[in-house]
Protein backbone atom coordinates (compact mmCIF):
# COMPACT_ATOMS: atom_id res chain seq x y z
CA UNK A 1 0.00 0.00 0.00
CA UNK A 2 1.53 3.57 -0.58
CA UNK A 3 2.56 5.84 1.80
CA UNK A 4 0.53 9.21 2.38
CA UNK A 5 2.46 11.97 1.53
CA UNK A 6 2.03 15.28 2.94
CA UNK A 7 3.17 18.57 2.41
CA UNK A 8 4.50 20.65 5.85
CA UNK A 9 6.56 23.88 4.40
CA UNK A 10 7.11 26.19 1.89
CA UNK A 11 9.97 28.77 0.45
CA UNK A 12 9.64 30.86 -1.96
CA UNK A 13 12.02 33.41 -4.18
CA UNK A 14 10.17 35.40 -6.73
CA UNK A 15 10.08 38.74 -8.27
CA UNK A 16 6.79 39.07 -5.77
CA UNK A 17 9.06 39.10 -2.56
CA UNK A 18 11.24 36.93 -0.41
CA UNK A 19 9.15 34.89 1.36
CA UNK A 20 6.02 33.10 0.75
CA UNK A 21 3.84 35.17 2.66
CA UNK A 22 5.37 38.12 0.52
CA UNK A 23 4.62 36.07 -2.88
CA UNK A 24 1.42 35.33 -1.78
CA UNK A 25 0.53 38.87 -0.83
CA UNK A 26 1.55 39.79 -4.24
CA UNK A 27 -0.79 37.29 -6.10
CA UNK A 28 -3.66 37.75 -3.90
CA UNK A 29 -3.63 41.28 -4.32
CA UNK A 30 -2.99 40.75 -8.37
CA UNK A 31 0.72 42.60 -8.78
CA UNK A 32 2.66 42.44 -11.19
CA UNK A 33 6.55 41.60 -10.19
CA UNK A 34 7.94 42.63 -14.06
CA UNK A 35 10.21 45.33 -14.16
CA UNK A 36 13.28 46.65 -16.56
CA UNK A 37 16.22 44.51 -16.48
CA UNK A 38 18.34 45.72 -13.34
CA UNK A 39 21.28 43.05 -13.29
CA UNK A 40 22.81 43.71 -16.81
CA UNK A 41 22.52 46.60 -19.15
CA UNK A 42 19.86 45.40 -21.64
CA UNK A 43 19.45 48.79 -23.08
CA UNK A 44 20.21 47.33 -26.54
CA UNK A 45 18.75 44.20 -26.16
CA UNK A 46 15.32 43.80 -27.95
CA UNK A 47 13.98 42.52 -24.77
CA UNK A 48 14.44 44.68 -21.38
CA UNK A 49 12.22 43.50 -18.81
CA UNK A 50 11.96 40.65 -16.62
CA UNK A 51 10.45 39.23 -13.25
CA UNK A 52 13.90 40.01 -11.28
CA UNK A 53 13.93 39.49 -7.66
CA UNK A 54 14.09 42.49 -5.68
CA UNK A 55 16.40 42.96 -2.61
CA UNK A 56 17.67 39.98 -2.02
CA UNK A 57 20.96 39.10 0.05
CA UNK A 58 22.42 36.31 -0.05
CA UNK A 59 24.42 36.78 3.21
CA UNK A 60 21.75 36.48 5.17
CA UNK A 61 21.57 33.03 4.48
CA UNK A 62 25.11 32.05 3.68
CA UNK A 63 28.73 32.96 4.75
CA UNK A 64 30.05 35.98 2.70
CA UNK A 65 33.10 33.60 1.76
CA UNK A 66 30.91 31.06 0.17
CA UNK A 67 28.39 32.76 -1.77
CA UNK A 68 31.24 33.81 -4.41
CA UNK A 69 31.29 29.95 -4.41
CA UNK A 70 27.85 29.76 -5.80
CA UNK A 71 25.95 30.84 -8.71
CA UNK A 72 22.90 32.75 -7.98
CA UNK A 73 20.32 30.00 -8.14
CA UNK A 74 22.05 27.88 -5.41
CA UNK A 75 21.77 31.37 -3.55
CA UNK A 76 18.03 30.95 -3.96
CA UNK A 77 17.69 27.26 -3.40
CA UNK A 78 19.47 27.84 0.35
CA UNK A 79 17.55 30.56 1.04
CA UNK A 80 13.54 29.03 -0.11
CA UNK A 81 14.77 25.51 1.45
CA UNK A 82 15.93 27.44 4.81
CA UNK A 83 12.14 29.09 4.92
CA UNK A 84 10.62 25.79 3.85
CA UNK A 85 12.65 24.09 6.97
CA UNK A 86 12.19 26.66 9.45
CA UNK A 87 8.13 27.15 8.27
CA UNK A 88 7.63 23.01 8.69
CA UNK A 89 10.00 22.53 12.07
CA UNK A 90 12.09 19.69 9.92
CA UNK A 91 14.97 18.99 11.50
CA UNK A 92 17.79 16.12 10.45
CA UNK A 93 18.89 14.39 13.71
CA UNK A 94 21.42 11.47 13.66
CA UNK A 95 18.28 9.28 14.12
CA UNK A 96 16.78 10.40 10.67
CA UNK A 97 19.31 12.34 8.70
CA UNK A 98 19.82 9.14 6.26
CA UNK A 99 15.62 9.65 5.54
CA UNK A 100 15.66 13.05 4.77
CA UNK A 101 16.81 14.05 0.86
CA UNK A 102 16.89 16.65 -1.66
CA UNK A 103 15.74 16.94 -5.04
CA UNK A 104 15.76 20.36 -6.64
CA UNK A 105 15.70 21.01 -10.33
CA UNK A 106 16.67 23.80 -12.70
CA UNK A 107 16.60 24.25 -16.20
CA UNK A 108 19.35 26.20 -16.85
CA UNK A 109 22.09 26.09 -13.96
CA UNK A 110 24.63 28.68 -13.44
CA UNK A 111 24.81 30.50 -16.79
CA UNK A 112 25.72 33.77 -15.27
CA UNK A 113 28.76 32.51 -13.70
CA UNK A 114 29.00 30.62 -17.17
CA UNK A 115 29.25 33.58 -18.84
CA UNK A 116 31.56 35.49 -16.16
CA UNK A 117 34.41 32.83 -16.25
CA UNK A 118 34.40 32.19 -20.16
CA UNK A 119 34.88 36.17 -20.26
CA UNK A 120 38.09 35.60 -18.07
CA UNK A 121 39.25 32.37 -19.92
CA UNK A 122 39.04 34.66 -23.24
CA UNK A 123 40.18 38.04 -21.37
CA UNK A 124 43.29 36.48 -19.36
CA UNK A 125 43.64 32.54 -20.43
CA UNK A 126 42.98 29.54 -18.29
CA UNK A 127 45.06 30.41 -15.25
CA UNK A 128 42.21 33.36 -14.67
CA UNK A 129 39.03 30.86 -14.13
CA UNK A 130 38.53 30.33 -10.61
CA UNK A 131 38.36 26.75 -9.11
CA UNK A 132 34.66 27.32 -8.05
CA UNK A 133 33.37 27.44 -11.46
CA UNK A 134 32.08 23.87 -11.90
CA UNK A 135 30.50 23.57 -8.69
CA UNK A 136 28.99 26.70 -8.99
CA UNK A 137 27.21 26.28 -12.25
CA UNK A 138 26.23 22.88 -12.44
CA UNK A 139 22.73 21.72 -11.60
CA UNK A 140 22.67 19.46 -9.29
CA UNK A 141 24.87 21.78 -6.84
CA UNK A 142 21.57 23.05 -5.83
CA UNK A 143 20.14 20.10 -4.05
CA UNK A 144 23.51 19.49 -3.06
CA UNK A 145 24.56 22.66 -1.36
CA UNK A 146 20.91 22.01 0.20
CA UNK A 147 21.87 18.60 1.65
CA UNK A 148 25.03 19.58 2.73
CA UNK A 149 23.42 22.61 4.99
CA UNK A 150 20.99 20.41 6.49
CA UNK A 151 22.63 17.28 7.04
CA UNK A 152 20.03 15.57 4.85
CA UNK A 153 21.96 12.14 4.36
CA UNK A 154 18.61 10.54 2.45
CA UNK A 155 18.23 10.42 -1.49
CA UNK A 156 20.30 13.31 -3.21
CA UNK A 157 19.61 14.20 -6.49
CA UNK A 158 18.60 16.97 -9.56
CA UNK A 159 16.31 16.99 -12.36
CA UNK A 160 16.99 19.16 -15.68
CA UNK A 161 14.34 18.95 -17.65
CA UNK A 162 13.48 22.95 -18.88
CA UNK A 163 10.76 24.57 -17.53
CA UNK A 164 9.24 21.12 -16.04
CA UNK A 165 12.47 20.75 -13.59
CA UNK A 166 10.55 22.13 -10.20
CA UNK A 167 7.46 19.92 -11.07
CA UNK A 168 9.27 16.54 -12.22
CA UNK A 169 11.53 17.15 -8.47
CA UNK A 170 8.21 17.41 -6.64
CA UNK A 171 7.06 14.90 -8.10
CA UNK A 172 9.90 12.13 -8.37
CA UNK A 173 10.25 13.36 -4.53
CA UNK A 174 6.77 12.52 -3.99
CA UNK A 175 7.49 9.29 -5.53
CA UNK A 176 10.80 8.34 -3.21
CA UNK A 177 8.55 8.98 0.31
CA UNK A 178 5.39 7.30 -1.60
CA UNK A 179 7.26 3.90 -1.54
CA UNK A 180 9.24 3.94 1.07
CA UNK A 181 12.89 5.11 0.34
CA UNK A 182 12.77 8.27 2.40
CA UNK A 183 10.48 9.79 5.07
CA UNK A 184 10.95 13.59 4.27
CA UNK A 185 12.28 15.62 0.71
CA UNK A 186 13.69 19.09 0.57
CA UNK A 187 12.28 19.85 -2.93
CA UNK A 188 11.30 22.15 -5.99
CA UNK A 189 13.44 24.22 -8.71
CA UNK A 190 15.22 27.42 -8.76
CA UNK A 191 16.81 29.61 -11.31
CA UNK A 192 18.76 32.67 -11.77
CA UNK A 193 18.63 32.95 -15.54
CA UNK A 194 18.18 36.86 -15.98
CA UNK A 195 21.57 36.65 -18.02
CA UNK A 196 22.86 38.63 -21.39
CA UNK A 197 23.20 35.29 -22.83
CA UNK A 198 20.08 33.94 -21.42
CA UNK A 199 18.18 37.08 -22.46
CA UNK A 200 19.48 37.17 -25.70
CA UNK A 201 19.09 33.71 -26.67
CA UNK A 202 15.09 33.41 -25.63
CA UNK A 203 14.50 36.79 -27.35
CA UNK A 204 16.53 35.33 -30.45
CA UNK A 205 14.36 32.56 -30.49
CA UNK A 206 11.50 34.43 -30.44
CA UNK A 207 9.89 33.34 -27.46
CA UNK A 208 9.86 36.61 -25.37
CA UNK A 209 7.14 39.38 -25.43
CA UNK A 210 8.23 43.10 -26.40
CA UNK A 211 6.60 45.19 -24.65
CA UNK A 212 9.12 47.25 -23.70
CA UNK A 213 6.74 50.16 -23.09
CA UNK A 214 4.82 48.28 -20.26
CA UNK A 215 6.49 45.59 -18.91
CA UNK A 216 4.01 44.81 -15.90
CA UNK A 217 1.08 44.13 -18.79
CA UNK A 218 3.18 42.41 -20.91
CA UNK A 219 2.57 38.72 -19.62
CA UNK A 220 -0.94 38.10 -20.37
CA UNK A 221 -1.64 34.18 -20.24
CA UNK A 222 -4.90 33.16 -22.23
CA UNK A 223 -5.21 36.98 -23.57
CA UNK A 224 -5.96 37.73 -27.50
CA UNK A 225 -2.68 39.79 -27.59
CA UNK A 226 -0.49 38.03 -25.72
CA UNK A 227 3.42 37.66 -27.53
CA UNK A 228 5.42 35.95 -25.65
CA UNK A 229 6.85 35.35 -21.86
CA UNK A 230 8.35 37.14 -19.66
CA UNK A 231 11.70 35.58 -18.17
CA UNK A 232 11.59 35.32 -14.35
CA UNK A 233 14.04 33.72 -11.53
CA UNK A 234 13.70 33.18 -8.00
CA UNK A 235 13.13 29.28 -6.50
CA UNK A 236 10.37 27.19 -4.95
CA UNK A 237 10.81 24.36 -2.05
CA UNK A 238 8.28 22.32 -0.74
CA UNK A 239 8.88 20.29 2.22
CA UNK A 240 7.29 16.84 1.61
CA UNK A 241 7.06 14.42 4.19
CA UNK A 242 5.19 10.76 4.72
CA UNK A 243 1.91 11.32 6.79
CA UNK A 244 2.78 9.19 10.05
CA UNK A 245 6.25 11.10 10.12
CA UNK A 246 4.93 14.24 10.11
CA UNK A 247 1.94 13.54 12.46
CA UNK A 248 4.14 12.04 14.96
CA UNK A 249 6.33 14.93 15.73
CA UNK A 250 3.47 17.56 15.45
CA UNK A 251 3.89 19.04 12.02
CA UNK A 252 1.56 21.60 10.31
CA UNK A 253 0.40 19.88 7.69
CA UNK A 254 -0.52 22.19 4.68
CA UNK A 255 -1.56 19.74 1.80
CA UNK A 256 -1.87 16.29 0.84
CA UNK A 257 0.40 15.14 -2.35
CA UNK A 258 -2.11 12.72 -3.91
CA UNK A 259 -0.56 12.41 -7.71
CA UNK A 260 1.87 12.66 -10.43
CA UNK A 261 2.21 12.64 -13.89
CA UNK A 262 4.50 12.56 -16.45
CA UNK A 263 4.63 12.50 -20.79
CA UNK A 264 6.62 13.07 -23.67
CA UNK A 265 4.97 15.08 -26.49
CA UNK A 266 8.01 13.16 -29.19
CA UNK A 267 7.58 15.81 -31.44
CA UNK A 268 9.26 18.72 -31.66
CA UNK A 269 12.05 20.55 -29.25
CA UNK A 270 10.48 23.88 -28.55
CA UNK A 271 6.83 23.10 -29.80
CA UNK A 272 3.79 21.08 -28.47
CA UNK A 273 1.91 19.43 -31.17
CA UNK A 274 -1.29 20.58 -32.08
CA UNK A 275 -3.58 17.86 -31.05
CA UNK A 276 -1.66 18.61 -27.49
CA UNK A 277 -0.94 14.74 -27.16
CA UNK A 278 1.34 14.89 -24.65
CA UNK A 279 -0.55 17.87 -22.77
CA UNK A 280 -3.35 15.65 -22.42
CA UNK A 281 -1.78 12.30 -21.19
CA UNK A 282 0.05 14.30 -18.62
CA UNK A 283 -2.90 15.53 -16.95
CA UNK A 284 -4.65 12.16 -17.46
CA UNK A 285 -1.46 10.14 -15.60
CA UNK A 286 -1.86 12.71 -12.68
CA UNK A 287 -5.69 11.74 -12.03
CA UNK A 288 -5.66 8.20 -12.88
CA UNK A 289 -2.18 8.27 -10.25
CA UNK A 290 -4.12 9.91 -7.52
CA UNK A 291 -7.23 7.71 -7.89
CA UNK A 292 -9.78 10.59 -8.92
CA UNK A 293 -12.19 11.43 -11.50
CA UNK A 294 -11.73 14.85 -14.12
CA UNK A 295 -14.44 16.41 -12.43
CA UNK A 296 -12.89 15.93 -8.95
CA UNK A 297 -10.04 18.51 -9.74
CA UNK A 298 -11.31 21.90 -8.56
CA UNK A 299 -8.83 24.51 -9.89
CA UNK A 300 -6.09 24.24 -12.43
CA UNK A 301 -2.55 25.92 -11.74
CA UNK A 302 -1.59 26.30 -15.51
CA UNK A 303 1.82 26.38 -17.38
CA UNK A 304 0.40 29.56 -19.02
CA UNK A 305 3.19 31.01 -20.40
CA UNK A 306 1.52 34.05 -22.28
CA UNK A 307 3.21 32.32 -25.68
CA UNK A 308 0.29 32.07 -28.21
CA UNK A 309 1.07 28.72 -29.45
CA UNK A 310 1.36 27.40 -25.50
CA UNK A 311 -1.81 29.03 -23.92
CA UNK A 312 -3.93 27.77 -26.95
CA UNK A 313 -2.63 24.07 -26.67
CA UNK A 314 -2.86 23.68 -22.90
CA UNK A 315 -6.34 25.47 -23.59
CA UNK A 316 -7.58 22.29 -26.38
CA UNK A 317 -5.83 19.86 -23.73
CA UNK A 318 -7.63 20.60 -20.88
CA UNK A 319 -10.64 20.79 -22.51
CA UNK A 320 -10.09 16.98 -23.82
CA UNK A 321 -9.30 15.89 -20.67
CA UNK A 322 -12.59 17.46 -18.77
CA UNK A 323 -15.04 17.74 -21.41
CA UNK A 324 -17.94 19.79 -20.00
CA UNK A 325 -16.37 20.38 -17.01
CA UNK A 326 -13.13 22.86 -18.06
CA UNK A 327 -15.95 25.26 -18.02
CA UNK A 328 -16.51 24.99 -14.73
CA UNK A 329 -12.74 24.32 -13.68
CA UNK A 330 -11.09 27.91 -12.69
CA UNK A 331 -7.32 27.98 -14.47
CA UNK A 332 -5.28 30.85 -13.64
CA UNK A 333 -1.65 31.52 -14.57
CA UNK A 334 0.54 33.42 -11.73
CA UNK A 335 3.09 33.77 -14.38
CA UNK A 336 1.34 36.61 -15.35
CA UNK A 337 2.95 38.30 -11.91
CA UNK A 338 6.20 36.57 -11.85
CA UNK A 339 7.07 36.03 -14.51
CA UNK A 340 8.44 32.21 -16.05
CA UNK A 341 10.69 30.74 -13.61
CA UNK A 342 12.18 28.26 -16.37
CA UNK A 343 12.84 25.40 -14.26
CA UNK A 344 12.06 27.31 -10.97
CA UNK A 345 8.52 27.34 -12.34
CA UNK A 346 7.31 24.24 -11.42
CA UNK A 347 8.64 24.63 -7.76
CA UNK A 348 7.08 27.74 -7.30
CA UNK A 349 3.62 26.97 -8.52
CA UNK A 350 3.60 23.78 -6.60
CA UNK A 351 3.92 26.03 -3.52
CA UNK A 352 1.53 27.98 -4.83
CA UNK A 353 -0.90 25.26 -5.28
CA UNK A 354 -0.83 24.51 -1.81
CA UNK A 355 -1.15 27.87 -0.60
CA UNK A 356 -4.28 28.15 -2.85
CA UNK A 357 -5.82 25.12 -1.36
CA UNK A 358 -4.66 26.18 2.57
CA UNK A 359 -6.34 29.80 2.21
CA UNK A 360 -9.23 28.66 -0.58
CA UNK A 361 -8.20 31.20 -2.70
CA UNK A 362 -7.32 31.47 -5.90
CA UNK A 363 -4.66 34.05 -7.39
CA UNK A 364 -5.60 35.27 -10.59
CA UNK A 365 -4.28 35.44 -14.19
CA UNK A 366 -3.61 39.58 -14.61
CA UNK A 367 -3.69 41.71 -18.18
CA UNK A 368 -6.48 39.13 -19.11
CA UNK A 369 -8.30 42.00 -21.20
CA UNK A 370 -8.88 40.85 -24.67
CA UNK A 371 -10.47 37.58 -24.95
CA UNK A 372 -9.17 34.62 -27.26
CA UNK A 373 -11.96 32.04 -29.55
CA UNK A 374 -9.26 29.87 -29.02
CA UNK A 375 -9.15 30.15 -24.51
CA UNK A 376 -12.46 30.21 -23.76
CA UNK A 377 -12.30 28.63 -20.25
CA UNK A 378 -12.40 30.60 -16.97
CA UNK A 379 -8.96 32.37 -16.24
CA UNK A 380 -9.63 34.10 -12.91
CA UNK A 381 -9.08 37.31 -14.59
CA UNK A 382 -7.47 40.36 -13.03
CA UNK A 383 -9.15 39.61 -9.35
CA UNK A 384 -8.39 36.90 -6.59
CA UNK A 385 -11.19 34.82 -5.93
CA UNK A 386 -12.52 32.90 -2.87
CA UNK A 387 -13.75 29.70 -2.96
CA UNK A 388 -14.07 25.58 -1.85
CA UNK A 389 -11.34 23.53 -3.26
CA UNK A 390 -10.76 20.21 -2.70
CA UNK A 391 -8.05 19.56 -5.29
CA UNK A 392 -5.28 21.64 -7.11
CA UNK A 393 -3.72 20.35 -10.41
CA UNK A 394 -0.54 21.83 -11.71
CA UNK A 395 0.56 21.80 -14.96
CA UNK A 396 4.18 22.13 -16.29
CA UNK A 397 5.71 21.64 -19.91
CA UNK A 398 9.40 21.97 -21.08
CA UNK A 399 11.38 21.93 -23.96
CA UNK A 400 12.01 18.74 -25.52
CA UNK A 401 8.65 17.61 -24.87
CA UNK A 402 8.57 16.85 -21.55
CA UNK A 403 5.55 17.57 -19.58
CA UNK A 404 4.85 16.83 -15.34
CA UNK A 405 1.20 17.81 -13.58
CA UNK A 406 1.18 17.46 -9.65
CA UNK A 407 -2.05 17.06 -7.79
CA UNK A 408 -2.22 18.49 -4.30
CA UNK A 409 -5.55 17.62 -2.46
CA UNK A 410 -6.61 19.92 0.31
CA UNK A 411 -5.71 18.41 4.22
CA UNK A 412 -8.20 15.85 5.85
CA UNK A 413 -7.35 13.56 8.71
Amino acid sequence: MNRRVVVTGIGIISALGNTAEETWAGLIAGRSGIENITHFDASEYPVRFAGEVKNFNPEKFIVKKEVKKMDVFIHYAIAASQEAMDNSGLKATPENADRIGTYIGSGIGGFGIIEREHTKLLQGGPGKVSPFFIPSTIINLASGNVSIRFGAKGPNSATATACASGAHAVGDAFKIIQRGDADAMICGGAEGAITPMSVAGFAALRALSSRNDSPQSASRPFDKDRDGFVIGEGAGILILEEYEFARNRGARILAEIVGYGMSSDAFHITQPSEDADGAIRVMKNAIKDAGLNPADISYINAHGTSTPFNDKIETFAIKQVFGEHAYKIPVSSTKSMTGHLLGAAGGLEAGISVLTLYHQQIPPTINYQTPDPDCDLDYVPNNSRTTKLQYVLSNSFGFGGTNAAVIFKRFEE
